[in-house]
């Protein structure tokens, strides 16, 4: 089993809306999955939506979820290294809908981390 975090814009499992940046959305959509199978999903309210607190927090917070792939549309630099740090694969540009972007990387189409330009240091 993997357990995919992913960075939504609101609650609706699945058909969530992908947020664009991992610390600033004020969702993450848990996916279990089985090989190419996708099982339960959960959503958990980002505790940093309104002020990102300290560095490394979310990917920390992530972390306590017990996740192994977290989802993005895009991260900044400290952040993918915070991640990798805790085994945690990242990957970014990701848009759409939560069940697209996981049956995406389930089939190998989405992988990777560009850490994206805009981050806050």
């Amino acid at each position: 089993m993997t357990r995919i975090a992913l960075a939504t814009n609101d609650d609706l499992g699945l058909e969530a809306t992908l947020s664009e940046h991992f610390g600033r959305c004020p969702f993450y959509t848990l996916v279990e999955t089985e090989g190419k199978e996708i099982g339960e999903v959960s959503t958990v309210a980002n505790p940093f939506f309104e002020a990102h607190g300290q560095v490394g927090q979310v990917p920390g917070f992530i972390n306590s979820r017990g996740v192994e792939v977290m989802i993005a549309g895009g991260m900044g630099p400290r952040a993918v290294e915070f991640f990798e740090q805790f085994g945690i694969q990242p990957v970014t540009g990701a848009s759409g809908k939560v069940k697209a972007a996981v049956e995406a990387y389930l089939e190998g189409g989405l992988e990777g981390a560009a850490p994206c330009s805009d981050s806050h240091h």
